[in-house]
């Protein structure tokens, strides 16, 4: 945010990989990031970068907040549902997992390997700076500002890669519907999404160093919706996807750069 004025003045475009640009509420970002926004006038400009949700806003953008890595598998996850108005708005649950890449290269003792491994935990119980994020697109994308989400982050003993389950409360049209179907035809070709067959468990490995995200939706109760979301966090959750935005914003195929496929093993 520092320098964005001064870029755009120039007549450069701007992603954005940091937070900066990503909470529309000031308040919001200032209590979370613990600092005053420098260009309010600026976030008000700038549009969410997911283009799966969001592309011909993108098309169109100057400036650009990239999402965080945790709100783009929750949002895809929950698009379809919210979209076709299938779930009880509140008491959605978004419990999250993620590598150590996803705290950066900085030296911490948590995030150090041999700390890692071997282990699994929750962190940011009492609250996440990617949960206001989630909540506010959450909201965007059902219409509705009824709608909350209770988001836990956990860490995986990964180098890379996110896993998030998330549930909801299906209402009577939800119950009655073919999630399935309505996921399969939310996402007909869009190449970055891979809605799995019925009953399929996706794996992180799957799309390691890939900007792919594959999805997998489940019935576990007459009433609840179970939907499983895997992505990496550096590529989907991160450059990959400005990537994606960058392509967009400059009238390229959107899939130039990002045809990679999975490394796996």
């Amino acid at each position: 945010m520092a320098q964005a004025r001064e870029l755009l003045a120039a007549g450069v475009k701007v992603i954005d990989l940091a937070a900066d640009f990503r909470l529309q509420d000031v308040a919001e970002f200032e209590r979370w990031y613990g600092m005053p926004h420098s260009c309010p006038d600026l976030l008000a400009e700038a549009v969410y970068g997911l283009p799966e949700l969001n592309r011909e806003a993108i098309r169109k953008a100057r400036i650009i907040g990239n999402p965080g890595c945790y709100p783009t598998s929750v949002q895809l996850g929950y698009a379809p549902l919210l979209k076709a108005g299938l779930i009880e708005p509140t008491g959605l649950i978004a419990n999250c997992a993620s590598g150590v890449s996803g705290a950066g290269r900085k030296a911490e003792v948590h995030t150090l390997m041999a700390e890692a491994s071997d282990n699994f935990k929750a962190y940011g119980v009492k609250g996440h700076r990617h949960g206001p994020e989630i909540n506010q697109q959450l909201r965007a994308i059902a219409g509705s500002a009824e709608v909350s989400a209770l988001f836990v982050p956990h860490l995986l003993p990964l180098i890379r890669g996110i896993h998030s389950t998330l549930y909801a409360r299906l209402n009577g049209a939800g119950q009655a519907a073919d999630l399935q179907a309505t996921f399969e035809a939310f996402y007909q070709g869009e190449r970055f999404v891979d809605v799995l067959p019925a009953g399929s468990a996706p794996e992180t490995r799957s799309v390691r160093a890939s900007n792919t995200v594959r999805i997998a939706v489940h019935k576990p109760l007459p009433d609840t919706v179970m939907v499983l979301v895997v992505e990496d966090n550096l590529t989907k959750g991160a450059s990959g996807q400005a990537v994606q935005c960058m392509n967009l914003m400059c009238g390229i195929e959107e899939h130039v750069g990002l045809t990679q496929v999975p490394v796996l093993p």
